[in-house]
């Protein structure tokens, strides 16, 4: 595997399912760009997109048939106005037609050239997604795609992803880190600085992961201040708007800067900062289940949980900086680095113990770095919040990415902020389980774990709960 960046980790992209919406919507996009590159996308007379596995089982709640058709477009899930969708897609279904990569236009039937195969799975991963692209001379190609979680793509009988650099830290587990500090003296999130250089300047790093803060912010403000429904047929109440409010009190402001200087007004008592941490991973999450943009961090699912921690810091830690939010994202894309090449970051392979408990080792390990944590008690950290999440399923009622994913996500950041907590009064020294102990339990877990708990809807929750309950 190629070294990962934390630009990988962290994607900016459009919910719900960073697995099942932005994986397809990347995989079509990349299609058809690659058959431009050899000149022949005019050539193209017919597409058609099969969906294997979880992505068929679970794809119409996850949006997975709206991202298929928006990457064919030529659309980007980084700069599409999220407002256009609906329009965009309606377009396609009424008019049977849709421009690929915007220039090419061709007759697309959704009901006979999307299809889903329920039955169906293909080698290598659950989440298979598989392109017919028949072209004028009556030759057909046929490319496919695997969406192997975090956003992540890659090809069949493809053996790597992204860009090859050599690092002057490499990294693919929580002893190669100590080892690395240990050796040089630095912090976790120095190493991995460094490392971030062999693909970017030191400015670009910087303005890149403050971007990704804003992005993480403006979700949550977005997400705060809207009230309703969710889409999908559950009716889910949308609540962070409610809670900020009775939160907030009588406090103004007009933007997401002003926000938070409200938020560090108000009352400090542990039930305020609690229900401040839900808020904002509500927030977050209810953005994400509305199609709505969010960072993967490291996936859509548990998109809310870093912001959540984050924003826990910035309200109600003290000397806050921009150097210390980078900080943050640094240790915590390292430590998701750390899954995704020892585990994994998919639902699909792992439950959501890959999602959530990912999300909360990552922030957790951040928040005691920059809390004055040693290298040490950070991977402590992470460990001890994926040791608590071990085993956790992935049950969408309905396939779609509210219940109980979204309150999972409260849960993931309350567990880091206890992490860090504890870790922070421990002797790591003392400490019985590693972090590359944890990260091989969760992945032998997932091993054993029945497929009907991985995004499938077909256990759990998904099950045993009446849809006209909620």
């Amino acid at each position: 595997m190629e070294p990962i960046s934390v630009f990988d980790i962290f994607k900016i992209g459009i919910g719900p399912s960073s697995s099942h919406t932005m994986g397809p919507w990347r995989a079509a996009q990349r299609c058809l760009y690659e058959a431009d590159e050899q000149k022949l996308l005019s050539q193209i007379k017919r597409v058609q997109v099969f969906l294997y596995g979880s992505l068929a089982k679970t794809g119409i709640g996850h949006g997975t048939d709206t991202a298929v058709l928006l990457g064919l477009s030529g659309e980007d899930p980084v700069t599409i106005d999220e407002k256009a969708i609906p329009s965009l897609i309606s377009s396609i279904h009424n008019n049977h037609q849709i421009k690929l990569l915007g220039r090419h236009t061709i007759d697309f039937r959704v009901t006979d050239d999307l299809v889903f195969r329920y039955q169906e799975s293909l080698p290598y991963h659950p989440n298979g997604i598989r392109f017919r692209l028949l072209l004028a001379d009556g030759t057909e190609r046929i490319e496919t795609y695997f969406s192997v979680g975090g956003g992540f793509v890659v090809k069949e009988n493809e053996t790597a992803f992204g860009e090859s650099v050599t690092l002057p830290y490499p990294v693919r587990t929580g002893d190669d880190i100590l080892h690395h500090c240990r050796a040089t003296g630095k912090r976790i999130s120095e190493v991995v600085f460094e490392n971030e250089r062999a693909w970017r300047n030191p400015d670009d790093i910087h303005a890149g992961l403050l971007h990704i803060q804003r992005v993480m912010l403006e979700c949550a403000y977005k997400g705060c201040h809207t009230e309703g429904h969710l889409p999908g047929g559950l009716k889910v109440t949308r609540r962070a708007a409610a809670l900020n409010r009775r939160l907030i009190g009588e406090e103004t402001y007009q933007n997401p800067s002003e926000w938070i200087d409200a938020i560090r007004r108000t009352p400090k008592t542990f039930e305020s900062v609690t229900k401040w941490i839900s808020c904002f991973a509500l927030a977050v999450n209810e953005v994400n289940a509305s199609l709505g943009r969010v960072v993967t961090a490291p996936t859509n699912g548990a998109a809310g949980v870093i912001p959540a921690v984050l924003l826990y810091y910035v309200c109600f830690c003290k000397e806050i900086s921009p150097d210390k939010i980078v900080r943050f994202l640094l240790v915590a894309g390292q430590i998701g680095s750390v899954f995704k090449q020892g585990a994994t970051l998919s639902a699909a392979m792992g439950g959501c113990q890959a999602e959530i408990g990912v999300s909360s080792a990552m922030a957790a390990a951040a928040l005691t770095e920059c809390l004055g944590g040693s290298p040490e008690q950070a991977l402590m950290a992470a460990e001890i919040a994926m040791e608590h999440h071990l085993g956790l399923t992935c049950d969408p009622i309905g396939g779609l990415v509210q219940i109980p994913c979204i309150e999972r996500n409260t849960m993931g950041a309350m567990k880091a902020i206890t992490a860090c907590n504890i870790a922070l009064e421990s002797d790591p020294t003392l400490a019985k389980v590693t972090l590359d102990g944890v990260v091989r339990t969760m992945w032998q877990t997932a091993l054993d774990m029945n497929d009907k708990y991985k995004e499938t809807s077909e256990g759990g929750l998904a099950v045993s709960v009446n849809v006209a309950e909620c």
